[in-house]
């Protein structure tokens, strides 16, 4: 009797990363050890729309050392702007150079020449460098 192999269905995340960047991504952390960032953004009242610059570093609290933005996933580079609807939550992906080893404690930082940017603290770091935050 021959074998008959079923396709699987996966569940996956809305609004994260597309199946052929995430297989892409996921050989090249293997090889390369970058930081993925999942943000959360909870419903607000009313529609607004979000951004997200190419200065945006993870840096390291323990030496001079900044990670560099590789790859941002259903969010819009600066200039250009992703609108948000009112009252849904909003969810995108932000992908990283690695972190030195010894780095132990870092920030999400994004500098811009304006007032507003993205800045969460004292992110502590784990074993599987990826990252779950709320703005």
């Amino acid at each position: 009797m021959p074998l008959i192999i079923e396709p699987v269905k996966v569940k996956t995340r809305k609004n994260l990363v597309s199946p052929d960047a995430l297989i892409t991504l996921l050989q090249q952390t293997e090889e390369q050890g970058q930081v993925i960032v999942h943000v959360f953004c909870p419903p607000q009242p009313e529609e607004y729309a979000i951004r997200v610059w190419r200065t945006t570093y993870l840096v390291s609290r323990t030496s001079s050392h900044k990670s560099r933005l590789l790859h941002a996933e259903n969010i819009s580079l600066a200039p250009v702007w992703t609108e948000v609807k009112a009252n849904f939550p909003y969810s995108f992906t932000l992908i990283f150079e690695s972190l030195p080893k010894d780095t132990l404690l870092f920030d999400l930082a994004e500098i811009i020449p304006q007032p507003g940017g993205f800045y969460y603290p004292n992110l502590l770091r784990n074993e599987r460098d990826v990252y779950d935050i709320r703005l």
